[in-house]
């Protein structure tokens, strides 16, 4: 009975009225139902969105009904399988040059390395970093990184710029600097996945060709072919971000229109250029990008909405560690945002999310493993 038990909202945006009136009569004559705005049904509107309002069967049953109409519809119904197939899918396998990660039996953690010193969270002795020629610092480090493996990290996630607002960028034999002997001396150390996060090819490449398998880049992929024939060529796992802006001016009074909108489409062709430029698209995962250029409000509602995202048919990460939403929910400074990071964490698995990338893995591994339990009790 769950093709009838489980009702659906898919909204479409930019559709013709026309469009729209054929496509709720005959979601009526299903007994579901498609929200229009009033100038549709007058005629008075050209172009519009509307929300289709169905269980799955229904939703089933209106795609094969559209193959037949004209005015795009048939479009629509292409559109709406892939939708409702991505949606349903649960289990993913990513295969790296050097690792196999399945996703979707538990909540993966994403341990977070700022090997930066200027990290907006306070990570202790990375600070350092820039002294990384130093045996001791590098010794300190490593101990450090297997440590977080221990606490529960299963990929380990390696920066060498901060990303924060108002953050400077560095160059890249800077970042290579800081980045390249820790992951050369972590690669033979540990057995789970390394990820760079960086948004240069010559820093990605540096880093796969000393034992990265993934490649985390907060830029979005834009048209950074360069970037994306590096990924290709080491089938690296690829992790694409929702950015709105760039780093140093992104929290400028972020505005969208259709939040979650402007999200999806952006990711959507994000993997869509990925994939044509030679990315597995079984390789990718995305991450809507807390924090990246939008307001303490855009955050929420993008945790509260996160499901959204699975209509990309794609692994979803997310990072809400230690972030500016919610100190100022909370009002509280950083180093105090543990238990608000747990709270995060907790909605973000609940709706969808099969990664969570923190600061604090041996207490959120608590917090995941217990959702996952919850979850899934059987």
């Amino acid at each position: 009975m769950s093709p009838k038990a489980n009702c659906f909202l898919i909204n479409l945006e930019g559709i013709s009225a026309v469009a729209a009136n054929i496509l709720k009569q005959e979601m009526l004559s299903l007994s579901g139902e498609v929200a229009v705005p009033r100038d549709v049904i007058t005629g008075r509107k050209r172009n519009t969105n509307c929300l289709i309002i169905g269980n799955l069967n229904q939703l089933k049953q209106l795609k094969e009904k559209l193959k037949k109409q004209p005015f795009g519809l048939s479009n629509v119904s292409t559109e709406l399988n892939k939708i409702i197939e991505n949606y349903l899918r649960k289990r993913f396998t990513i295969n790296t040059s050097r690792h196999k990660i399945i996703l979707g039996s538990r909540t993966l953690i994403m341990g977070i390395v700022n090997l930066t010193p200027d990290s907006f969270s306070g990570d202790g002795f990375y600070a350092l970093s820039n002294r990384i020629h130093s045996l001791k610092i590098k010794d300190l480090i490593t101990r450090d990184i297997e440590r977080l493996v221990k606490d529960g990290a299963d990929i380990v996630d390696i920066g060498g710029e901060s990303t924060r607002p108002g953050a400077k960028p560095v160059s890249v034999k800077e970042e290579i600097n800081r980045v390249v002997p820790i992951i050369k001396k972590i690669s033979k150390r540990i057995k789970v996945s390394i990820s760079i996060d960086t948004y240069k090819p010559e820093v990605a490449k540096a880093a796969l060709d000393s034992g990265a398998d993934i490649v985390n880049n907060i830029m979005g992929i834009g048209q950074n072919m360069n970037l994306i024939k590096t990924v290709a060529r080491y089938k690296a796992g690829l992790v694409i971000m929702h950015i709105k802006g760039k780093p140093r001016t992104m929290q400028k009074s972020p505005k969208y229109k259709s939040l979650m909108g402007e999200i999806l489409n952006s990711l959507n062709n994000a993997i869509d250029f990925a994939v044509k430029s030679g990315v597995d698209r079984e390789k990718i995962i995305v991450d809507p990008g807390l924090g990246f250029g939008k307001t303490a409000a855009h955050n929420l509602e993008i945790i509260n909405r996160l499901s959204e995202l699975r209509s990309l048919g794609r692994p979803i990460l997310i990072g809400p560690s230690r972030k500016s939403f919610i100190g100022k929910v909370l009002n509280l400074p950083v180093e105090e945002r543990l238990m608000g990071t747990a709270a995060a964490v907790t909605v973000s698995i609940k709706n969808g999310a099969n990664i969570v990338r923190v600061h604090d893995v041996k207490k959120i591994r608590e917090v995941v493993k217990l959702t996952d339990s919850m979850m899934n009790p059987n």
